[in-house]
C-alpha cells in the first residue's frame, strides 16, 4: 500500500493559554474524501489553516506527498498540489468570472501578469477556464463581473480557481455556507465526482452532505480528534452525539 498522501503527527497548536489543535494525529488516503466535523470553536478552521501553511503548528509535522511541508509557506505548498480554496487567490469583484479562473490559470502555467486585464483574452486560458466554470454550471456567467455574482456562484467560483492550480489534494473550508439549495446540490455533484479524482479534506456543517460524501469522518471537540471512521461508525457512535450530533442525527 502506497503511503498517505497526507499525514499529520501530533500537531499541537496554542495561542497563550488557549490549546486550539492538541496533538492531532491523522493520515487522509489517497483517493479519499476525508471531512472534518465538529462543534464551533473545536479548531477545524484553525487545523486547516496548519496544513494549508496559514499558521504554523507549536509543534509536530505535516508531511504531504511524501516531503515535510511544516516549514514550507501557503505558496511553497501550494506549488507542490497542497490547495486551499478561498484562500489561494482572492476574487476579482469587478474582472468576470472567466478573468478570475483565466488568471488562476496563467499563474499556474507560470506566466508573468505584465497586464491582468490580457488573461482572459488568450485563447488557451480561456479553453481551460471555461471548462471549469462550465464544470461548477457557470458557464452562462462567464461574462459576469464576479463582485455581482450570488454568494453561492462565489463558492462555485472560488473552487474552480482553486482546481486551476492542478491540485494534488484539496483542502475544503465549508463550501456549502450560504449557498442555496439548488447550489448546494450542484456543489455536493461536483465534489463527489472530483472525489475520484483527487483526495479533498472538507470541513462542513452540513451534515446531510457530510454522510453523502465522505468515505471517512473525523470529529474534532476542543482541538482533540475524539473519533474517525465510516460515516455510519460515526453516526452511530455514542461519544460523538453527545459531544456534537445529538440523538437527531439518529
Amino acid at each position: 500500500m502506497s503511503a498517505a498522501p497526507l499525514r499529520l503527527q501530533n500537531l499541537c497548536k496554542n495561542y497563550g493559554a488557549l490549546v486550539v489543535t492538541d496533538d492531532v494525529s491523522l493520515d487522509i488516503e489517497a483517493g479519499e474524501l476525508h471531512a472534518i466535523i465538529g462543534p464551533n470553536g473545536a479548531g477545524k478552521t484553525t487545523l486547516i489553516h496548519q496544513i494549508s501553511g496559514l499558521a504554523q503548528p507549536n509543534s509536530g509535522r505535516i508531511i504531504f506527498d511524501g516531503q515535510d511541508v511544516t516549514g514550507l509557506s501557503m505558496a511553497a505548498r501550494a506549488r507542490l498540489g497542497l490547495v486551499r480554496s478561498f484562500q489561494i487567490t482572492s476574487i476579482l469583484p469587478r474582472f468576470s468570472a472567466l478573468e478570475n479562473v483565466a488568471l488562476a490559470v496563467q499563474a499556474r502555467s507560470g506566466s508573468s501578469f505584465w497586464f491582468l486585464g490580457n488573461a482572459a483574452t488568450e485563447t488557451a486560458l480561456n479553453e481551460v477556464a471555461m471548462g471549469l466554470l462550465a464544470r461548477f454550471g457557470l458557464a452562462a456567467r462567464a461574462s459576469v463581473p464576479a463582485g455581482q455574482m450570488s454568494h453561492g456562484e462565489k463558492r462555485q467560483l472560488e473552487i474552480a480557481i482553486a482546481l486551476a492550480a492542478k491540485p494534488k489534494l484539496l483542502l475544503l473550508d465549508e463550501p456549502l455556507a450560504g449557498t442555496s439549495h439548488d447550489e448546494s446540490q450542484r456543489l455536493i455533484n461536483t465534489l463527489r465526482e472530483l472525489r475520484r479524482e483527487l483526495p479533498i479534506v472538507l470541513i462542513e456543517h452540513d451534515m446531510d452532505a457530510v454522510f453523502a460524501l465522505a468515505d471517512r469522518v473525523s470529529v474534532l471537540v476542543y482541538g482533540r480528534i475524539i473519533a474517525s471512521g465510516t460515516p455510519r461508525s460515526i453516526r452511530d457512535n455514542a461519544d460523538v452525539r453527545a459531544a456534537y450530533l445529538g440523538e437527531e442525527a439518529l
